[in-house]
């Protein structure tokens, strides 16, 4: 039980401090959404818990992000108007993470975060789109969407791959230690 508690406690923390490396200047999109998502889906036995210790670490950030760093000129922000969207994509690559990472490999972290950009790019221009403030409500205005959207998946790719890349070998560092035990049990 103590091993149990010490490996979620470690978990958790490695989902807060990437959550926390979205207040440090950084380019568009070059965030560990994707990474945070692969690495609760593939550490987490209790896919419930640690979709929730995702979801909740990206949550916190959100709302440091949206009340003190941005303006949006509206008062306290609980949510943006795209939040669905972004949670959506969160939920959809954690359940990705959890198929493709059931044995952790670097090819498979690899393919998971490229799966992840992909993944993300495609609901979340589609939440842009389906607002209908700035593109019209046609195919035509959703192609156009997802258009604009190209020059940020640069971004997504690499941030992903990235901070996959650090969580999942911080981890394993630790893991190499014997400080934590290898999954938590369901």
């Amino acid at each position: 039980m103590q091993q149990s508690r010490k490996k979620l406690i470690v978990l958790s923390s490695i989902l807060v401090l990437a959550a926390i490396s979205r207040l440090i200047p950084h380019p568009m999109n070059f965030a560990p959404l994707a990474a945070m998502a692969l690495f609760g889906a593939a550490y987490f036995g209790n896919r419930g818990l640690g979709l929730l210790v995702t979801m909740g670490a990206w949550f916190l950030s959100d709302l440091v992000l949206n009340n003190l760093v941005y303006d949006f000129g509206t008062g306290f922000q609980l949510f943006t108007s795209g939040a669905f969207y972004i949670y959506l994509s969160v939920a959809l690559i954690f359940g990705i993470g959890a198929l493709i990472l059931k044995k952790i490999s670097f090819p498979r972290i690899v393919i998971g975060s490229f799966i992840a950009s992909i993944l993300f790019f495609l609901v979340s221009n589609f939440g842009v789109w389906s607002q209908g403030i700035m593109y019209p409500m046609t195919t035509e205005g959703l192609i156009a969407c997802y258009i604009a959207g190209l020059p940020y998946i640069q971004n997504t790719l690499m941030g992903d791959l990235f901070f996959s890349v650090i969580l999942f070998f911080l981890y394993e560092r630790l893991l190499g230690a014997n400080l934590i035990p290898k999954r938590i049990s369901k």
